[in-house]
C-alpha cells in the first residue's frame, strides 16, 4: 500500500512539490548541523562559512518552489546545484584535515579518521541539494505538459 502511493504521488505530480518541501527541511536541519559542529571547531578554517552561508538558502527557496512552478524549474536547480558543488567541495578539506593529521592515512589512518574532521559529513549537505535536483526533474501536479 505503501509503495503504490508513492508511486501515485509521483504519476500525479504530488511528489515534486513533496520534494520541495522536504529540500527545505533537510537544509534547515543540516544548517543547524554544520553551524554546530563548525562552531565548535572555532570556524579555525575561513572555508567552514561556506556551507554556513550557502546550505540554508534552500530553505526559502524550497518554499518557494512548493508553491511556485518557475521557482522549482529554475531557481532550486540553481541554488541546488551549487548546495552538491559545495558538498563535494567540502568533502575535499575534512579528507585533507584528515590526512594532515600526524600519521596521515598511512601510519594512523583508524585514529585520524575517528578523530578528524567528519569524512562523510559533507555529503548530508550534497543529498540535500540532490533532492532539490530530484524535485526540479520530477513532473509537477500543474505542469501544462502532461
Amino acid at each position: 500500500m505503501g509503495i503504490d502511493r508513492l508511486l501515485g504521488e509521483i504519476e500525479t505530480g504530488r511528489f515534486e512539490k513533496m520534494m520541495s518541501g522536504l529540500t527545505a527541511v533537510g537544509a534547515a536541519v543540516t544548517a543547524v548541523e554544520i553551524w554546530s559542529e563548525h562552531d565548535g571547531a572555532s570556524f579555525g578554517n575561513k572555508m567552514m562559512w561556506l556551507p554556513v552561508v550557502i546550505v540554508p538558502t534552500a530553505i526559502p527557496v524550497g518554499i518557494a518552489a512548493i508553491f511556485s512552478r518557475r521557482v522549482a524549474k529554475t531557481v532550486l536547480p540553481l541554488f541546488s546545484s551549487i548546495i552538491v558543488l559545495n558538498g563535494l567541495h567540502g568533502m575535499f578539506f575534512h579528507w585533507r584535515g584528515i590526512m594532515q593529521k600526524p600519521g596521515g592515512l598511512r601510519a594512523n589512518a583508524r585514529y585520524n579518521v575517528e578523530m578528524g574532521p567528519p569524512a562523510l559529513a559533507p555529503l548530508l549537505a550534497s543529498m540535500v541539494g540532490g533532492m532539490g535536483l530530484l524535485a526540479a526533474v520530477l513532473r509537477r501536479e500543474d505542469d501544462p505538459s502532461a
